[in-house]
């Protein structure tokens, strides 16, 4: 993707603000200089609160905006877990131990593209944050923000604006369309006449997949952010290790989503239950057309 990494920062930043969304959601604001900086859409922070060793380890979270004046960075967090529960514990002025940014970022749209953003849950968070680079750059997209309930949405009044329209799906009905996210961006799709937009997906797995899915059948390029567990951020625990083919690999490779992600193209993921790539697909039947056509002449000349 033609990307210059920024070389990220271990440091204490403390907590500037937290806000709340209600319920278990939270936007976090921190003071860390090279991560307000540096960073890009769909890179992420390793964060945990205090200084103490307990936690164990550090967990990822997807940066939701920077401010580069102040020195600050923003994250969208739910408390689910002891490590997002403390971190949203903090009172301004504590500090959590910050190493960041990592990981390689989304595509910028370019202007007179037609990008396709498609969130589920808390995975809309990198998206705010390309809102704001595709605003600076002169683009324009629609992001098709997906969760279980209206209360999955929390962050829907901030992320309308200059450069994105947002078209909300909730699976009970209860705010836009109803259904899984993916019924509105195909029903967009089928509107669509002669364009060719490119989509950009994060969320749960399985929404990912079916983008990918989807993106493959109608001959889109797409790039997902994949969020398998995740324990250093820099590529030595081997934890977040995924499974990716380009078209001309026979056999899937093993790849460190935290250092050569979270953001790959979508053509090269090897989703679990699948045996190869969709970009390996391709060429594989690209291969074989030759071969079939190569055998029916033979068998013609042989008659």
């Amino acid at each position: 993707m033609g990307y210059d990494r920024a070389m990220p920062a271990n440091r204490l930043a403390p907590l500037v603000s937290r806000e709340s969304l209600g319920g278990s959601f939270f936007v976090l604001t921190f003071a860390h200089e090279e991560t307000a900086r540096e960073a890009r859409p769909g890179q992420f922070v390793m964060i945990k609160a205090g200084t103490s060793a307990e936690p164990p380890l550090r967990r990822p979270f997807s940066i939701l905006s920077v401010e580069p004046a102040s020195s600050t960075f923003s994250l969208f967090v739910k408390a689910i877990g002891p490590g997002s529960r403390a971190l949203c514990a903090l009172e301004p002025g504590e500090v959590a131990q910050c190493l960041g940014p990592l990981g390689r970022p989304f595509t910028t749209p370019v202007p007179g593209s037609e990008p396709l953003l498609v969130a589920g849950g808390y995975g809309v968070a990198p998206f705010r944050f390309m809102a704001d680079e595709m605003q600076r750059e002169g683009a324009r997209g629609l992001l098709f923000y997906g969760g279980r309930t209206a209360a999955d949405l929390p962050l829907l009044p901030r992320l309308s604006g200059p450069a994105l329209t947002v078209l909300p799906a909730t699976e009970d009905g209860s705010l836009g369309t109803c259904g899984r996210v993916t019924v509105p961006l195909e029903n967009h799709l089928d509107r669509l006449s002669g364009s060719r937009p490119k989509l950009f997906a994060c969320g749960p797995e399985a929404m990912m997949h079916a983008v990918a899915r989807l993106a493959e059948r109608r001959s889109l390029p797409a790039e997902v952010s994949l969020d398998p567990w995740m324990g250093c951020g820099v590529g030595t625990c081997l934890g977040c290790v995924v499974r990716v083919q380009s078209a001309g690999d026979e056999r899937p490779k093993l790849r460190c989503a935290c250092t050569e992600g979270p953001v790959f193209d979508a053509s090269r993921v090897v989703w679990p239950g699948d045996d190869c790539s969709s970009a390996r697909r391709a060429a594989a039947a690209c291969e074989e057309a030759p071969r079939a056509v190569s055998g029916s002449e033979a068998a013609g000349a042989r008659g």
